[in-house]
């Protein structure tokens, strides 16, 4: 392990320590030093910040920024000049450089474009440094037994992600094998493209420590497990890329015999948050700026649903994350977390662009989010579901029933719970179809939940 992540884990622990002023002083000075690098070497940022007084630490005098206008403007956005649009196209274009240093110093890592637009985003050693640091932060609060579990696996670590790209599931795990090949071996991503017996059978020779994937691909390997073909003991078990319900939670808790610790990060910022016990996501706010706003990006008060959240991302020197709109809808904490850790926590509710709207029967229209439909499809016997809204008021439901569950029953008992929430909400006009195919993956091995009618 490098000084400099020593030196940044020993801070990170420092500044819980020493309380909430402590984070915050740490949090303002770098937020007034990344918006004067950016200014300084960011013809982008020049041009937005221009007329912004020197020194600035409050995240509220800044513009807000988004993925469209930033890729728009990629050249400009960066503070390398180095760092092109076309030398990084040209970079992810090649499998084979996975993992490896972009200009001999930058890691590159890309987005589906599950929300409309794909991202390149690069990093340099500050920030992955910073992202290992707060990883340390998480590991220690495994207990005693946990920390057994994982010794006697060798601290093995298994990522069931997408199968080739220049995916940050992918990309970082590919750059700390080159670094350090010992590390390398210890850690194997599972590919989703092959047959579920094969990643079952892959992960019993593995034997992890610890498993991480979307969410939707753990819930269907908590069901092997429950069936008996997978037989694996991790001491962690962590879902991310898509909303984690209580449910499902519950459900890889059990069926693993470990500790779930949910990620809620993003291509912007792997290092946004930390899960804990009770379900929440601690945000890293010594490192990280998380404001949860209204649609006209006004702050939304704790315990009140925001429309969207804004992102500063405080470690990224080489494409300066600041003020980003990440499109999800989060509730913030308004009381310390029963779990202790005393950094500021949030819900996801899922991306404002996944809500699904209708018109109702008013005539008005009505916006249903993807918790709601995740709560109300806890259905017995159903391992995974996937919504298609195909017209205004027609929807399609995607299913896939546990093994040895009856289908039709599952069906059924989730068409009766999509029709009585659709009648709560004045929408019970909409047809609900039964699709013949199952719930469908994304190109990054994500399975979508809810995917709304395209917009015009």
């Amino acid at each position: 392990m490098g000084e400099s992540i020593r030196r940044l884990a020993r801070d990170m622990r420092r500044a819980v320590r020493e309380g909430p002023e402590a984070i915050a002083r740490r949090r303002r000075a770098r937020l007034a030093e990344l918006v004067q690098h950016a200014r300084a070497h960011s013809p982008y940022y020049r041009e937005l910040y221009h007329g912004l007084p020197e020194g600035a630490d409050d995240p509220e005098l800044l513009p807000v920024t988004g993925k469209k206008a930033l890729m728009a403007r990629f050249d400009d956005w960066a503070t390398d000049r180095e760092v092109t649009r076309e030398r990084v196209e040209a970079f992810v274009a090649d499998p084979d450089l996975v993992g490896h240093r972009f200009l001999g110093r930058y890691l590159v890592t890309t987005t589906t474009g599950t929300s409309g637009q794909r991202g390149l985003f690069v990093q340099d050693d500050h920030c992955l440094a910073v992202h290992t640091a707060t990883g340390l932060r998480t590991g220690a609060g495994l207990s005693a037994r946990d920390v057994l579990r994982t010794l006697a696996r060798a601290g093995r670590m298994a990522d069931v992600t997408a199968p080739r790209g220049h995916f940050a599931t992918l990309a970082g795990p590919a750059r700390a094998a080159l670094d350090r090949p010992w590390l390398g071996r210890l850690m194997r991503v599972v590919p989703t493209d092959q047959s579920m017996e094969s990643m079952v059978d892959e992960l019993n020779r593995f034997d992890p420590a610890s498993v991480a994937g979307f969410v939707g691909l753990l819930t269907l390997l908590a069901g092997e497990q429950e069936a008996g073909r997978l037989r694996i003991r991790p001491a962690l078990v962590i879902p991310g890329g898509e909303t984690l319900s209580p449910q499902a939670r519950e459900r890889l808790a059990t069926a693993f015999g470990a500790k779930v610790r949910a990620a809620y990060a993003c291509g912007e910022c792997g290092f946004l948050t930390s899960g804990c016990r009770e379900g929440w996501y601690h945000v890293n706010s010594d490192w990280v700026v998380l404001e949860p706003v209204d649609a006209d990006h006004r702050p939304v008060p704790p315990g009140q649903l925001s429309h969207t959240v804004l992102i500063s991302n405080l470690a990224n020197r080489v494409q300066p994350i600041l003020r980003y709109d990440l499109g999800d809808s989060v509730l913030m904490r308004p009381d310390p977390c029963p779990c202790g850790n005393a950094l500021p926590a949030v819900q996801v509710q899922g991306r404002a662009a996944d809500l699904l709207t209708f018109p109702a029967e008013d005539g008005e229209r009505v916006g249903i989010s993807p918790m709601s439909f995740s709560t109300a499809l806890a259905v017995p016997g159903m391992d995974q579901f996937q919504l298609v809204q195909t017209a205004p008021t027609v929807l399609r439901v995607r299913l896939r029933a546990a093994g040895g569950a009856d289908a039709d029953w599952v069906w059924q008992a989730a068409r009766d719970r999509v029709v009585h929430l659709l009648t709560e909400h004045r929408a019970g006009h909409v047809t609900i179809e039964r699709a013949g195919e199952p719930p469908e993956q994304s190109a990054g091995g994500k399975y979508r939940k809810i995917i709304p009618l395209p917009g015009p």
